[in-house]
């Protein structure tokens, strides 16, 4: 019984690094897989490096895409893209009063 109690902080601390640490971070990698296999020709995206653009093709062989942008067509993979800036920039626009 007393190994028991010397084991339970340790325990306790994987379970409160899981819930807080390892958990979210799947959560998200999920989504982020999630979002990338939703992108469609035509979507405005930003890149992780902020490039900005518009989605021209998208190659499933190699997971890219092409995106227009004001400099010409650029080729990048689709987990270059992200989603949390992308979000924002296709929102509706919030009318203020």
């Amino acid at each position: 019984m007393e190994q028991i109690g010397q084991f339970a902080p340790m325990i306790l601390i994987f379970v409160v690094a899981y819930f807080f640490m390892i958990r979210p971070q799947m959560k998200r990698q999920k989504d982020e897989r999630k979002f990338a296999s939703a992108l469609k020709k035509g979507d405005r995206v930003i890149t992780k490096s902020g490039l900005h653009g518009k989605i021209m093709e998208l190659n499933d062989k190699d997971t890219s895409c092409v995106l227009e942008t004001m400099a010409g067509k650029l080729k990048f993979d689709r987990s270059a893209i992200s989603m949390e800036m992308s979000k924002k920039l296709n929102a509706p626009a919030v009318v203020k009063k």
